[in-house]
């Protein structure tokens, strides 16, 4: 979204009084959990429909409706994560300062990414998949498919802390060079998100020259990533950091969300209306990558989706869920939990109904809905586990303004 001075005031208007409890905004909390909900279901469709990815679980059924529903979460979901996630990393910066602000950012993030990783993780991959390989081998072989086996879906985690650690350095870098407050950035109007959606489409177009989707490296030696979406998730990140300076999040105004969230939605069923009533959908125009004029398309469409649903649903949401609840307080508190532990559960589940004659649909269903409530709840019991919590990075804070 571009923002500064060709952001116009036009679109300013007074603050919105934003509900709370215990200083966390009641709206964020409703979206992290519907979006966890959205990954949790994702991971638990990959084996009843044409994913085009590896997973461990393998049935018979090909649930061809599911097809262009992952292409479509991938386009918002985890971008509206790092968009919140940049939202909260200001405030706590300055509020703790440089070396607390890092060392809280481990104990919550890097301390659960480590474990999982090297605990659980591949220990679980070598006797798998590579029993008979060496160590250097085996270590070797995950590099090459940039680390991904490792981490798996905690590549989030990772990085989370590697964005975290990039904002401390440009901030002593920014407020070494200038001695004035951080600036305050204007609402972007019309104009300056379709300017965001243009700017995202061609750099993401640009780099799935070289790197289509689905394609993973080890982003700085170390962090599994895909460059792919790359893009996505560092501008939505830095536009999160933005927004906090200018205040959007109560800023802009209800019907400016509405318009994005129609565009979001409306872009979203024309594609995948598009992709069901193609001739051949496993070469449907969601292109994952070349410089063609295919892949150029996918590339706005997605960026136009990625807008549409990340300012819509943060408006809308802020205008939908204006009272807490106990059991949202629950949920909330126990989303990043459910996070890190929903694969286990689901691949669990998954494994358990692998043998059973049943219709792929009522699976999916079934994997679905027990993976939440498994993963939620564990999530939710391990905060009273001193132990358990400490692993889990759930541990209780009472602090405002915290990122997730």
């Amino acid at each position: 979204m571009v923002t500064g001075p060709a952001a116009t005031d036009s679109i300013e208007s007074a603050p919105v009084d934003l509900p709370d409890r215990r200083g966390r905004m009641v709206f964020v909390d409703a979206l992290r959990v519907i979006v966890i909900g959205w990954v949790i279901a994702h991971h638990a469709a990959q084996p009843y429909g044409p994913t085009g990815g590896d997973w461990p679980i393998e049935d018979p059924g090909n649930l061809e409706w599911l097809r262009p529903l992952y292409p479509l979460g991938a386009a918002f979901g985890l971008g509206l994560l790092f968009f919140l996630a940049g939202y909260f990393v200001p405030a706590a910066y300055e509020r703790k300062g440089a070396g607390r602000f890092l060392q809280e950012r481990w104990v919550r993030i890097g301390m659960p990414l480590l474990v999982f990783v090297l605990v659980v993780h591949l220990p679980v991959v070598y006797l798998i998949d590579s029993p008979r390989l060496g160590l250097g081998a085996f270590v070797r072989s995950l590099y090459d498919s940039g680390w991904l086996n490792a981490y798996i879906h905690l590549w989030f985690l990772g990085h989370l802390v590697l964005y975290s650690v990039g904002y401390v350095v440009w901030r002593k870098l920014i407020d070494r060079r200038f001695d004035r407050p951080p600036r305050r950035w204007a609402v972007p109007n019309h104009g300056a998100v379709m300017g965001f959606v243009i700017a995202l489409g061609l750099i993401t177009w640009v780099v799935r020259g070289w790197y289509p989707i689905d394609e993973w490296v080890p982003l700085l030696f170390v962090v599994a990533a895909e460059p792919a979406h790359l893009p996505q998730y560092v501008s939505l990140f830095a536009l999160g950091a933005i927004a906090y300076r200018g205040d959007w999040l109560r800023r802009w105004p209800t019907r400016f969300g509405v318009v994005w969230l129609s565009i979001g939605l409306v872009t979203s069923a024309v594609v995948y209306t598009a992709v069901m009533l193609a001739n051949d959908p496993g070469s449907d125009l969601i292109e994952g990558g070349g410089f063609t004029g295919q892949a150029l398309l996918w590339s706005m469409l997605e960026a136009l989706i990625c807008a549409g649903m990340v300012v819509g649903m943060t408006v809308v949401g802020r205008a939908v869920f204006q009272r807490s609840s106990r059991i949202l307080e629950a949920m909330a508190a126990a989303s990043y939990a459910a996070y890190i532990l929903h694969v286990t559960f689901v691949i669990g589940l998954q494994a358990g109904l692998e043998g059973v004659s049943m219709a792929a649909g009522i699976k999916f269903g079934i994997v679905a809905s027990l993976g939440f409530v498994l993963a939620f709840g564990a999530g939710h019991l391990s905060r009273h586990v001193p132990g358990l919590r400490t692993v889990l990075g759930t541990t209780p804070r009472t602090a405002r303004g915290d990122p997730p």
